[in-house]
């Protein structure tokens, strides 16, 4: 069932793993079906370099497992995924990781500024990575917390936990945002510690939502 879902969730999540964003087990990751509805997702608490695409676990958005290959269980924190596929419909992927750097910001409950044009392109509707109040792993506080953040960004911060990002198409996106999140958070650790602990310029908001495409780059025309 879903081999091609599931043998991308397998593999995204260990490119996590060796990208250094999850360790020890941590984090986890998904997709959903367009067409069924269903979600292929991690299993709990496996090793990825031991984990194949055999054991990632298929679920209705309603929580309830319909395929699990070789007995594993999803995630604990599945509810979380479910609930942002349900808060937003057009999502077909999260990815859910435990980098340094963001999550001691998120530690520090502090949310990530615009210190670089690059948050753009993580869906930050005000300019800003958000901070998703805490709530207990593998609960449904944890669920509930992320669900205003993801109403104003694709990606968030998780007070005392680690890092949330989805997105519309595909999980090697959603991995590419958990991956920005923690460059910026690096960049902002390091003008914060340039500038004494002094809050670097931020770009406006209404400064990132003037991007686009060049007009001056002439395009090939397609016939």
């Amino acid at each position: 069932m879903l081999e091609s879902l599931k043998k991308q969730v397998a593999a995204y999540a260990l490119q996590a793993d060796r990208m250094g964003l999850c360790k020890h087990r941590s984090g986890n990751f998904s997709i959903r079906d367009e067409e069924s509805q269903l979600v292929c997702i991690t299993p709990t608490g496996m090793d990825r370099e031991e984990m194949s695409y055999h054991d990632i676990v298929v679920m209705t958005l309603d929580a309830e497992v319909v395929e699990a290959e070789t007995g594993q269980r999803p995630t604990s924190e599945s509810l979380m995924h479910l609930t942002a596929y349900k808060t937003r419909p057009e999502l077909h992927a999260i990815a859910h990781t435990h980098s340094k750097t963001a999550t001691a910001f998120a530690v520090l409950n502090k949310p990530i500024p615009a210190v670089v044009y690059e948050i753009a392109a993580l869906g930050c509707k005000e300019g800003y990575i958000p901070v998703a109040p805490y709530g207990r792993p593998g609960t449904p506080a944890l669920a509930e917390s992320i669900v205003e953040p993801l109403k104003i960004s694709d990606v968030a911060l998780m007070e005392k936990h680690g890092v949330i990002a989805v997105d519309a198409c595909e999980l090697k996106e959603a991995l590419l945002k958990a991956s920005y999140v923690e460059e910026l958070a690096e960049i902002y650790l390091t003008t914060l510690t340039v500038l004494g602990g002094k809050e670097p310029p931020a770009v406006p908001k209404s400064e990132l939502q003037k991007w686009e495409y060049p007009k001056e780059i002439k395009l090939l025309q397609r016939s």
